[in-house]
């Protein structure tokens, strides 16, 4: 009784029950009508007064089709309404307003439609702030990132990039670059995606795998990782996430270099202090000068090795920032004087003409370590007499310089030595640049360490040294240091 009872609450409250009800009700009410019109004349139609009776049942259909197009028109209106609410305000969502809501209070199937869309426009709501925080949220990554990440689709169009990716697709739209055989096909023959990166592109698409390569371009080196956007086992673009590792490929090719030039130039003394001592352990020397002059090849040896051990330590301490270093005003004349006075007994012997152009003003710096810049003088001015023949000249310049509108002192160091090949100047400030299979050895004794210690010295002061050279026309070293305490040339 009581589920009889609950079904027929829910009938009388759904679009049916209403419908049914007023159908019922419209028809009580044109019964009753009838009715009441027609009893009153039954005496007529038993007269047979057809004409009467006709008019009365015309008019009679007259009022029941008026009475039924007027309670039609009622529950059309009742049920139009709130489906032209329902319909803005799903025309109002389309357009981007999730806040939109509809206000219907009725307890049949229209109002719980409206209950529904109200709570489906809530999700909705919910779920397009979510995303659009998510989207923020990624796009701060991406801003945020150093790396270039860029998106294609299926036609190699770009979708997506950060700012490091926008710039680099600008910087290799130009750059033609020669792959083998030159033949793409039409996945990428219209593409935005950069020529570098085709070649990757197209693999990816085709196999759709990861994939990883390092490339060369202006200059450069680039680490890229490239994987596949896939739906539905499809492949339907890729993203590419690049990285300039230059500094990295230069390191790790210094790193190599550094072992094999440290190997060649430990493996030669090593071997003669080998050599020698087994020779004098043996007594195969006969004569007492023999026998002094391997031990003096051996002491020789020893020095150079040992020339060569503090000048990594050197190194070592400088580029980690652990230098000693003396900081005072220093008149960079007395400097030069002192270094050319020591060279030119030296120079003599080579006959080789050691000159000096110095200004007649003090070379004053507020921040320079004396013995430090004498060092560096030393080591330049050894290298030069190293490598210049007699009969040629060695010329040191100090005088002042303006650049930018600052104060420099500028010291020089030209010779008219052998010179060095213009392709290796770039390199000349290189550990073991002497170790160089460009370079002859010659009768030179250095350790191949000296200029690139002179490099780091002259950083220390915040100044900057240069070298012009070519080959037999001679090497100029050119450095700047700046007056001023705490001032650097950009």
């Amino acid at each position: 009784m009581e589920l009889w009872h609950r079904s027929f609450g829910k009938l009388w409250r759904s679009v049916v029950g209403k419908l049914w009800a007023t159908i019922m009700l419209l028809v009580v009410v044109v019964l009753l009508i009838v009715g009441v019109f027609l009893l009153q004349y039954v005496d007529i139609w038993l007269e047979d007064n057809s004409h009467q009776v006709k008019v009365l049942f015309v008019l009679t259909a007259i009022i029941g089709f008026l009475l039924s197009t007027f309670f039609a028109f009622f529950l059309s209106k009742k049920i139009q309404q709130p489906l032209l609410q329902l319909k803005d305000a799903a025309v109002s969502i389309s357009q981007g307003n999730y806040s939109t809501r509809v206000n219907i209070v009725s307890s049949d199937e229209i109002g719980e439609l409206a209950d529904t869309f109200n709570h489906m426009t809530e999700q909705l709501d919910k779920l397009i702030h979510d995303l659009n925080h998510e989207k923020n949220h990624l796009a701060s990554i991406l801003r945020s990132m150093g790396d270039s990440v860029i998106t294609f689709d299926a036609a190699g169009k770009v979708i997506l990039t950060n700012p490091s990716g926008h710039l680099l697709i600008n910087q290799w739209s130009g750059v033609e670059l020669a792959w083998q055989g030159e033949i793409f096909d039409t996945l990428t023959s219209n593409s935005e995606v950069p020529m570098p990166l085709r070649e990757i592109f197209q693999n990816v698409m085709l196999e759709g795998h990861d994939a990883t390569d390092n490339i060369h371009v202006l200059s450069s080196v680039w680490s890229v990782v490239m994987a596949p956007l896939q739906s539905n086992g499809i492949v339907r673009g890729a993203v590419a996430v690049i990285r300039n590792v230059t500094e990295e490929h230069k390191l790790e090719k210094m790193r190599k270099d550094f072992v094999a030039n440290i190997s060649h130039e430990i493996r030669t003394p090593l071997s003669m202090l080998q050599g020698y001592s087994e020779a004098l352990l043996d007594d195969i020397v006969v004569s007492e000068e023999e026998r002094k002059d391997l031990v003096q090849v051996i002491y020789d040896e020893s020095l150079r090795m040992g020339r060569l051990v503090n000048g990594f330590l050197d190194i070592a301490r400088m580029e980690a920032g652990h230098a000693d270093m003396n900081f005072q005003e220093v008149d960079l004349r007395h400097v030069l004087k002192r270094v050319h006075r020591k060279f030119q007994v030296y120079a003599k012997e080579r006959e080789v003409k050691l000159l000096a152009e110095l200004t007649r003003d003090p070379l004053m710096v507020k921040e320079a370590d004396e013995d430090r810049l004498e060092q560096v003088l030393t080591n330049l001015l050894d290298n030069a007499l190293r490598h210049t023949p007699s009969g040629k000249s060695i010329t040191i310049v100090g005088r002042h310089e303006v650049v930018n509108g600052s104060k420099y002192v500028q010291l020089i160091v030209r010779d008219e030595g052998q010179g060095v090949p213009a392709e290796d100047v770039p390199y000349i400030f290189e550990r073991f640049y002497k170790a160089d299979k460009a370079r002859k050895r010659g009768s030179s004794s250095g350790t191949g360490l000296g200029l690139a210690i002179v490099k780091n010295l002259i950083d220390l002061h915040h100044g900057r040294i240069s070298v012009e050279s070519s080959k037999s026309m001679g090497t100029t070293f050119t450095i700047l240091l700046p007056v001023e305490a705490h001032q650097s040339l950009s």
